[in-house]
């Protein structure tokens, strides 16, 4: 029969070695065994009298956060390749084998909740996934926001609690910015949010504008220009590449900068990206014109017409095409028997009434 071995404590608190119960200084016992086993007791630290023993030294912050979220992590060792019986490893897409490359699985499903709440009020409104990324905020949505009054179930909060959340919420728009740049850049992409909406400007083109003010604060276009100038020259860019009939004049009377300022953003903006403008011509203006002066539709198709004979004959080099649309409604209006004057019909294209007269001379004289 093997020998029992069990520890003894000493009055100091520590633990002692073990004692075998057929050792020479337990004469109880004459029987011969093998001697015991060693064991191993933790002792507990600064314990006055305590032996050496091995310690277990404590993972490190940085260890366990070393490995990213799509990084490959190895599975259990339980599991082996079907194939070759190499090692499997999984990241956030699929799971490969390292040895021969077999996909063991991918898509993988995930089984967690389904709909899940995103803000404080909306214990109802519950959504299968998060906000998506979005370019018209400086940190693309990631950020995170403290509430307010209510909590994650839609209860009130006490007064006292909500006092802690308003200086959470302080601090917390105290840190959002790390440096200059990302205040320029969030400043400057609500500026061109304010722009875009007042122009009822869509959401794609909106994002475009954010883009291209994200894009010129990368080339150092904003060094030495103000951020609601340039913010309002990214809108106008905008425009010009996806032919929206807004003028230059349009767009600088929403800015806060004077219409000299938005024109040097907007020249050096086009110089310096590149961007892919397109010509413009009377006929993207007759729609917006037309609109603003309640033309009927045949007015508005008799000068679409007026334009197009115009473009097809040269007409239209060198002229302001916003004026020309207008000298076209004006000589549809007259057309169809509508009184209208130059005037009106000048203002609503920003231009002078001599313009519209001598761009409707031209029109009589290709009509002959």
């Amino acid at each position: 029969m093997d020998a029992m071995t069990c520890p003894t404590t000493s009055p100091a608190g520590s633990v002692s070695e073990p004692v075998a119960e057929n050792s020479p200084s337990n004469p109880s016992t004459a029987l011969t065994s093998t001697p015991p086993r060693p064991q191993l007791f933790f002792v507990p630290t600064g314990v006055r009298g305590a032996q050496t023993v091995p310690r277990v030294s404590q993972m490190a912050t940085r260890q366990i956060y070393e490995r990213r979220f799509d990084e490959d992590v190895s599975t259990d060792d339980t599991i082996t390749c079907p194939e070759c019986e190499g090692t499997i490893r999984t990241n956030s897409a699929e799971t490969i084998c390292e040895d021969c490359g077999l996909v063991v699985d991918d898509q993988r499903i995930d089984h967690g909740p389904e709909w899940r709440t995103f803000d404080d009020y909306g214990r109802n409104n519950r959504e299968r996934t998060g906000t998506p990324l979005s370019v018209r905020r400086h940190d693309r949505g990631l950020s995170s926001e403290v509430g307010r009054k209510c909590d994650a179930n839609g209860n009130t909060l006490p007064g006292r609690k909500q006092e802690q959340l308003r200086r959470l919420r302080r601090e917390h728009n105290r840190g959002r910015f790390q440096t200059k740049a990302e205040r320029n850049l969030a400043e400057g992409l609500g500026e061109v949010q304010r722009i875009a909406s007042t122009v009822d400007f869509p959401d794609s083109l909106c994002d475009q504008a954010c883009q291209l003010f994200r894009s010129a604060q990368d080339a150092d276009l904003l060094r030495g220009r103000s951020i609601e100038a340039m913010a309002a020259a990214c809108v106008y860019g905008v425009c010009r590449c996806t032919g929206v009939s807004h003028t230059l004049t349009d767009v600088a009377r929403l800015a806060r900068v004077a219409q000299s300022r938005v024109q040097s953003s907007y020249t050096a903006l086009n110089t310096q990206l590149g961007l892919p403008t397109k010509p413009l011509v009377p006929s993207v203006y007759v729609p917006r014109l037309a609109s603003d002066l309640g033309c009927s539709n045949e007015i508005r198709q008799r000068a679409r017409r007026l334009a197009d004979q115009a473009e097809n004959a040269g007409l239209i080099n060198g002229v302001n095409p916003a004026g020309f649309a207008a000298a076209c409604l004006y000589k549809a209006s007259r057309e169809q028997g509508r009184r209208v004057m130059q005037i009106a019909v000048a203002d609503v294209a920003n231009v002078s009434a001599a313009t519209v007269r001598n761009h409707q001379n031209a029109l009589d004289e290709l009509a002959k």
